[in-house]
C-alpha cells in the first residue's frame, strides 16, 4: 500500500520512522530531526543512560522492599549488596505481627523526583486533539537527562507483528529495523503480558508489566504518550536506543518495560529511553521528534 512505499523509500532516504502511523507528510521541516550519521544518533553516552536507569530502580527497590521480599528470600545473596536492607529486613519483622506500617513507602513518582529531581504524569496534551501527553509535574529536568522510558514488546524485523500493528499508533521503529509495540491495550497487551509470564522464573520477574496499568511501578514508562512536535511547540526531547547489557543487577530487571517477544533472540533487550534536549521545567509537556533523517 501508500504506506508500505513509503517506508521503504524512506528507509532508502535514510529516514528513520520513529512512529509509523501517525502520518505519511512531513508539513513542515520542525518536525524532523537531521543526525549527521547514523552513530552519531545518540545525545549522551550508554553509560550515562545505565547510571540513571540504576539509580532510579535502585531507589525503587528499597522503597519497596516489603514486596521485595519473596525475591531476596529467593536470592540471598542479593542482601550482602544493600547493607541498608538489614535494618529495614528487621525493622519489618518486628512489626509485622502487629500489622502496623514497617516502613515509609512513597509512590513511584516520589521516588523519581526525589532520586532525579524530578516527576513526570500522563495528562491531556496542551496541543489540540492530541489525546494524551507527558508533562513534568515537579522539579527541573536538566538538559541531557532520561527523563523517560518507551515500554512495549520488542519485536526483530522478521518477526510477525502484522495484526498488532493494525490501527496502531505506538509502534516505535529503531534505526537497524527492530520494533517496540508501546500500545497498552488489545492484543498488543495480551502479547506482552504472556510474554513477561513467559520469562518469569518464581518470584523473578524479568519485566515490568505494571505501565499497562494505571498502577505505575516504573515512573519512566510513559514515553509511548510523549506527542510529536510541532510549528508552535518544538522539540525538548529525543529518542535514543539502548541495548541492556549482560551484566544488568537481575533484580532490576522487574523496572524494565521492555520483554523480548521471541524468546530465542539471543542479541540484548532493546530499550528507547526519552533524553532533555533543554532544561524542561514543572508544567512543560514533552515533545519528541517521531522522523529522524540520517544523511
Amino acid at each position: 500500500g501508500a504506506l508500505t512505499t513509503f517506508i521503504i523509500l524512506g528507509q532508502r532516504w535514510g529516514i528513520v520512522f520513529k512512529k509509523i502511523c501517525f502520518t505519511v507528510f512531513f508539513p513542515h521541516c520542525r518536525t524532523l530531526r537531521f543526525v549527521p550519521e547514523e552513530s552519531k544518533d545518540k545525545i549522551v553516552p550508554d553509560e550515562d543512560v545505565l547510571k540513571t536507569l540504576l539509580k532510579t530502580f535502585r531507589a525503587l527497590f528499597i522503597n519497596d522492599l516489603r514486596r521485595q521480599m519473596f525475591l531476596l528470600n529467593f536470592l540471598p545473596k542479593l542482601k550482602s549488596k544493600y547493607p541498608e536492607l538489614e535494618t529495614a529486613c528487621s525493622t519489618i519483622s518486628k512489626v509485622v505481627d502487629d500489622n502496623q506500617q514497617s516502613q515509609i513507602i512513597f509512590n513511584p513518582e516520589e521516588v523519581l523526583f526525589n532520586t532525579l529531581g524530578f516527576s513526570i504524569t500522563r495528562s491531556c496534551s496542551s496541543l489540540v486533539s492530541a489525546g494524551t501527553g507527558v508533562f513534568v509535574t515537579k522539579g527541573l529536568v536538566p538538559k541531557g537527562t532520561v527523563v523517560s522510558m518507551y515500554p512495549g514488546t520488542v519485536y526483530e524485523k522478521y518477526e510477525p507483528i502484522f495484526f498488532q500493528s493494525i490501527g496502531n499508533p505506538f509502534i516505535f521503529r529503531c534505526i537497524d529495523g527492530v520494533l517496540i509495540d508501546g500500545n497498552d491495550k488489545g492484543i498488543s497487551k495480551a502479547i506482552y503480558r504472556s510474554c513477561s509470564k513467559r520469562d518469569q522464573f518464581g518470584p523473578l520477574k524479568m519485566s515490568d508489566a505494571f505501565w499497562l496499568t494505571n498502577s505505575m511501578q516504573n515512573p519512566l514508562a510513559v514515553g509511548q504518550y510523549v506527542n510529536n512536535c510541532s510549528t508552535e511547540k518544538s522539540a525538548n526531547v529525543c529518542y535514543q536506543e539502548f541495548d541492556v547489557p549482560e551484566y544488568f543487577p537481575i533484580e532490576f530487571k522487574q523496572y524494565l518495560p521492555n520483554i523480548k517477544y521471541s524468546h530465542e533472540v539471543q542479541r540484548p533487550l532493546r530499550c528507547v529511553v526519552l533524553v532533555a534536549l533543554q532544561s524542561i521545567g514543572p508544567g512543560e509537556e514533552l515533545f519528541s521528534n517521531y522522523y529522524t533523517i540520517i544523511s
